[in-house]
């Protein structure tokens, strides 16, 4: 293990594709590098994962809500943990956990490479590129596509490193162990489809709105939706349902941990995103070999094609998405299985394995200053 001391920055609660890649990263990265992360007090997800595979230090109080952002104690932690921790590289994993270091760069007296994340091709403001990005040695985003939006905004271009997200292929792989069940847990019946989205409760981004406009389009009596992740069972998100008349059609289970499990008992998986970076949900689908319909959005267009390893459907329109949707359900047993092996075949480019190398080579890189 080289010498070399790294610390990951992350901040708030939950769990996301953010936070999934912090993880990942965090923990692969600690066969190489002597690894260390900087998260919330009770961010009790991250800690179950990592609590004995590197050690965990503790900045943030989070109550839930941006106050957390105006506390001086966090700022203070942090600067501490910084001061004392005589890192060589610090990363910031997200646009907020950026804000936090950088209020106390200034007052360290030995300051660490930094590597910020951009997952979104998004113009940042014109203060949040001049006041917090030009201070990052290096800007990873996580596709070509990404890269390519930010280039041509002129957004610090000799910066930018497309370090793809990657997936963890032991965890996410073809199985048919846990169908049965979930589908019994879910009440779905034998000769019923199960579409299935795996995304927080984001309508502005994620396009659950949209996606449930096309599942009443679709009219299937057949069919069935499940929507897995945070707030999918909130009060706005079951009033969307019930005011499209899907009760009965839609299944809002919230967050689960256990998704690769549910995935098996799913028939197809949806994305409806209006923006992503690389869509991990997605890859993790067709790492178990779903037949998969996505928005073509951020770098989802560079793995997904259409009609070879899945298919897709134009941003906000319910009714191509619809149209598409029962396309699914048409599929000969020859074709779904073509699909599948495509797809899964796929995802061996986006394994951990090799995003983790990358960032191997990134932080290697920047240490000797020629990255």
């Amino acid at each position: 293990m080289s010498n070399i001391k790294v610390l990951e920055v992350i901040e708030g609660l939950g769990w996301c594709g953010t936070k999934e890649q912090t993880y990942l990263i965090t923990k692969h990265l600690s066969k190489y590098f002597n690894v260390e992360i900087a998260l919330a007090f009770n961010h009790k997800e991250m800690i179950n994962r990592l609590k004995d595979k590197v050690p965990l230090k503790f900045y943030e109080e989070d109550n839930g809500n941006s106050k957390r952002r105006f506390k001086v104690k966090n700022y203070k932690r942090l600067y501490y943990i910084l001061k004392n921790g005589n890192y060589d590289v610090v990363v910031a994993n997200s646009s907020w956990s950026l804000n936090y270091i950088l209020a106390v760069y200034p007052f360290l007296r030995k300051k660490p490479k930094l590597i910020a994340m951009r997952r979104s091709g998004f113009t940042p403001s014109f203060f949040s590129k001049n006041f917090k990005y030009r201070f990052a040695d290096k800007i990873v985003v996580v596709s070509k596509q990404v890269a390519q939006e930010l280039k041509e905004k002129n957004f610090f271009p000799e910066k930018l490193v497309t370090i793809e997200s990657g997936i963890d292929l032991s965890r996410f792989k073809p199985s048919s162990e846990f169908r049965e069940k979930i589908r019994k847990e879910l009440g779905i019946k034998n000769n019923e489809f199960l579409f299935i989205n795996v995304a927080n409760f984001q309508p502005w981004r994620k396009g659950q709105d949209i996606l449930l406009k096309a599942f009443k389009e679709l009219s299937c009596e057949k069919c069935k939706l499940v929507l897995v992740g945070i707030d999918t069972d909130s009060l706005e998100a079951r009033k969307l349902i019930k005011n499209l008349g899907l009760e009965k059609k839609v299944i809002a289970l919230g967050f689960r941990n256990d998704v690769e499990k549910l995935l098996q008992g799913a028939d197809f998986f949806v994305l409806s995103s209006n923006s992503e970076g690389i869509a991990g949900a997605l890859l993790q689908a067709m790492a178990t070999g779903k037949i998969v319909l996505s928005t073509l959005v951020g770098g989802i267009g560079e793995y997904l094609k259409d009609g070879i390893n899945g298919f897709s459907a134009p941003v906000g329109d319910y009714k191509r998405l619809a149209e598409k949707m029962k396309l699914l359900t048409m599929l000969t047993e020859e074709e779904k299985e073509k699909l599948r092996k495509n797809a899964i075949k796929t995802t061996e480019n986006y394994s951990i394995t090799i995003t983790s190398e990358k960032w191997k080579y990134l932080i290697e890189s920047v240490i000797k200053g020629n990255s």
